[in-house]
């Protein structure tokens, strides 16, 4: 519980050209989601070798975008079955939540009802599998681990008071980032790259002691 509460912590540690770094990345996130994402493999490794250290240095090695490819393709692939679904059920929705008489508006509410009700299976979806199996690969450096479903169950099942804590900090962290950093002006984007070494930190959690970091 100690380990996973602090996450919330975590960001902190770093310098400010972590910050100014991760803040500029995340403002190019449509070019730069990869080595977000390899980063934050790097923070789980980090944070899974020693729980009381910093966040890791910014270095644009291989190593970076290869783990980021791999992640990136694993939520990819998660999230594929939601995305496809998305404009057909707008379909059904469409001028049937709100009847405006146009249909690009009655498209946009339909959207906006599709995506609420699929928003919670596929955040459930991604913080069961993603958690655990990004624990993994950080730690174990096979990217197999990203789509093993099976071992990602078996963690939630056995550690399941450890998988609980550290979804509830990934979910409470992006939650504090987004929404807290906007209301007190400190920006959206230093409040995302926040809930990423948050989310990072708490995944750490579920690296098992058979899992060497490196």
């Amino acid at each position: 519980m100690n380990r996973v509460a602090a996450a919330f912590t975590y960001p902190f540690r770093g310098g400010a050209g972590r910050w100014v770094a991760g803040s500029l990345l995340v403002l190019l996130w449509p070019l730069a989601f990869i080595p977000l994402l390899g980063y934050a493999n790097a923070a789980i490794r980090a944070s899974a070798a020693d729980p009381a250290g910093r966040p890791p240095a910014w270095r644009l090695e291989g190593r970076l975008f290869r783990d980021g490819a791999w992640t990136a393709l694993a939520i990819a692939l998660f999230s594929a079955p939601f995305a496809a679904a998305w404009w057909p059920l707008s379909s059904i929705f469409a001028g049937r939540i709100v009847h405006t008489g146009e249909p690009f508006l009655d498209r946009i509410y339909g959207l906006l009802a599709a995506g609420l009700v699929l928003a919670l299976p596929w955040g459930v979806v991604l913080l069961i599998q993603m958690p655990a199996a990004g624990a993994r690969f950080a730690t174990r450096g096979s990217a197999r681990d990203l789509f093993d479903v099976a071992a990602s169950l078996r963690t939630v099942r056995d550690r399941y008071p450890v998988w609980n804590l550290a979804v509830a900090a990934i979910v409470t962290g992006w939650i504090a980032g987004l929404v807290v950093g906007s209301l007190c002006c400190v920006g959206v984007l230093p409040g995302a790259f926040y809930a990423i070494l948050v989310s990072a930190h708490a995944s750490a959690a579920l690296a098992t002691p058979d899992q060497p970091a490196g």
